[in-house]
């Protein structure tokens, strides 16, 4: 049986270099260069883990041995068993999350594909608010903010894809507990996108860190 060792993150980023093979196989003849692109999106792809046994270095490293774009495919598919998933959470576990959030519409969880989700979110469309739940460290923790619609596509902050986006401003306590001040940045307006598009989670982890200081 596989054991688990790839986040979603980490997927994502093998297969925007699995994309590049695939269209470098099918458009490159020249061997010299197919062996370059073959070696870069293998090397590439151990590269964004910290650690692997000798047996995940040999699952990704085959990313570089194929010869045609179905092949490429395959081996995705194959990849997939080894996803590790967003934890299972509870609609009470996230209400706790957020205590003063009232009447709190929570996301359909059932619904959720939780092996391709590196943080969950979803906006109440009535408020104009988005939500957050993120896993580090084997703890929950949550923030909300108000989201305004850019009616535009720009770069997301987090997922770092040309997405259409909303301005996400997130107050947090100063100093002192009884004043506050604000985060903003510019995000995705669709959850699933920025899930399926992230690839680093160095900013998504900032942003958010900062939030619940």
């Amino acid at each position: 049986m596989q054991t688990p060792f790839i986040h979603n993150h980490q997927f994502n980023y093998i297969h925007k270099q699995a994309n590049f093979l695939i269209k470098t196989l099918r458009s490159v003849v020249d061997p010299k260069v197919l062996e370059t692109v073959r070696y870069t999106v293998g090397t590439n792809a151990i590269e964004v883990f910290d650690e692997l046994t000798s047996e995940q270095k040999h699952l990704l490293e085959r990313l570089s041995t194929f010869d045609t774009p179905h092949d490429v495919q395959l081996y995705l598919n194959e990849l997939e068993a080894y996803l590790i998933p967003f934890p299972q959470i509870s609609a009470k576990q996230i209400q706790k999350l957020f205590p003063k959030a009232k009447k709190l519409k929570l996301p359909d969880l059932e619904s959720i594909n939780y092996a391709h989700t590196t943080y969950l979110r979803w906006i109440d469309i009535a408020t104009s608010r988005l939500f957050i739940v993120y896993s580090h460290e084997g703890k929950f923790f949550g923030i909300e903010g108000r989201i305004t619609a850019t009616n535009k596509k720009g770069y997301c902050m987090f997922c770092h894809r040309h997405q259409e986006l909303g301005f996400f401003n997130v107050k947090t306590k100063s100093h002192s507990p009884d004043h506050f001040s604000a985060i903003g940045q510019y995000v995705c307006m669709d959850n699933d996108a920025c899930n399926h598009s992230i690839s680093d989670i160095t900013m998504l982890e900032k942003f958010l860190f900062s939030a619940v200081k």
